[in-house]
């Protein structure tokens, strides 16, 4: 009996020792600077809200919140950096649809699993896709360029950030709803793709707003229609796709923020926190509004059901677009 009860005491301070090094880290986090992985590069809305959100953690916590731009793979690469990272709250990262619900339905040995090896933190804001074309292209709206897509099938290319990602979708599912077709060139991210829509190379592209927005203003690029289901206070004038001539279209993207695997509760709560109280800041919201995305802060609990059914739903729109995984 003695023996068993020591046996009981000796496994419980066990426990409890091993539980020292997290609450230890709980009520010291954040010690030292910290690293967002964006696993884009830099240009477009992943990385153009990490840096805001990043910019305000900076002041919030008290530690540099340093930006790390790891592209390649349509984020495969810098997931695959934070997966192996140690979960610990000091490397983190801004994700969007495309790395965490969309890879899973295109690559058949992805080094990560979404739900199984990353922390869900927040998320932060949607991102709704704007249509846009190139000036030289003969149409000024959805109707003009379904009728010229039908007139012409695969004579239209559109341009993308690569293969799979939200971009790419929105106009797969936006041939497949309009009965047309349209030539798909991929590019390696955002900001490529805006490069060549800019100079006729590509002469559609579904862009998140904030890397497009100054052409659209400054008349090089030809706003068609937004893909939310609800006009933005950006672009004002500038009607759904839904509306515009394509009903019950809609397509948008998010982002938010992950980390590691088992990080300790006590830091994602902190982040959640500092994450939701910058994104109700007027002057945040103002600044993200004004770009084109529209808060949308959530607790972790809210974002790790959110990203199982962002799985579900993506991979239903890859199997109709009759992408094949790799």
């Amino acid at each position: 009996m003695i023996t068993s009860m020591l046996s009981k005491t000796f496994a419980l301070a066990l426990g409890v020792f091993s539980l020292c090094p997290a609450i230890a880290l709980a009520q010291t986090w954040p010690g030292k600077p910290i690293r967002l992985i964006v696993p884009f590069p830099p240009g477009g809305a992943t990385d153009f809200v990490g840096r805001i959100v990043g910019q305000s953690l900076t002041e919030r916590l008290g530690q540099p919140v340093a930006i790390d731009n790891r592209a390649g793979a349509d984020g495969i690469v810098g997931l695959d950096l934070l997966k192996k990272s140690p979960p610990d709250g000091y490397t983190i990262a801004t994700v969007s649809a495309g790395p965490l619900a969309v890879n899973p339905h295109l690559y058949t040995k992805l080094p990560y699993d979404t739900l199984r090896d990353f922390t869900a933190i927040a998320n932060m804001v949607s991102v709704p896709l704007l249509l846009v074309s190139h000036p030289s292209l003969p149409v000024r709206n959805v109707k003009e360029l379904i009728a010229l897509s039908r007139a012409r099938p695969g004579a239209i290319v559109y341009s993308s950030p690569g293969v799979g990602n939200s971009s790419h979708l929105a106009s797969e599912l936006f041939n497949s709803m309009a009965k047309v077709k349209m030539v798909h060139v991929p590019y390696k991210g955002m900001a490529p793709a805006v490069i060549s829509l800019l100079s006729g190379e590509g002469q559609l592209l579904f862009s998140s707003i904030p890397p497009i927005l100054p052409h659209v203003r400054s008349g090089k690029a030809v706003a068609l229609g937004i893909g939310s289901a609800q006009r933005v206070a950006s672009l004002p004038e500038v009607p759904t796709i839904a509306e515009a001539g394509l009903p019950g279209y809609e397509a948008y993207s998010w982002t938010g923020m992950v980390g590691p695997a088992n990080m300790p509760r006590d830091v994602v709560q902190r982040l959640n926190r500092e994450i939701v109280e910058t994104l109700k800041l007027k002057n945040i919201s103002d600044q993200l509004s004004s770009a084109g995305t529209v808060p949308t802060p959530s607790s972790p609990e809210e974002f790790a059901a959110y990203l199982k059914s962002e799985i579900k739903k993506w991979g239903e729109v890859v199997k109709m677009a009759g992408i094949k995984p790799e």
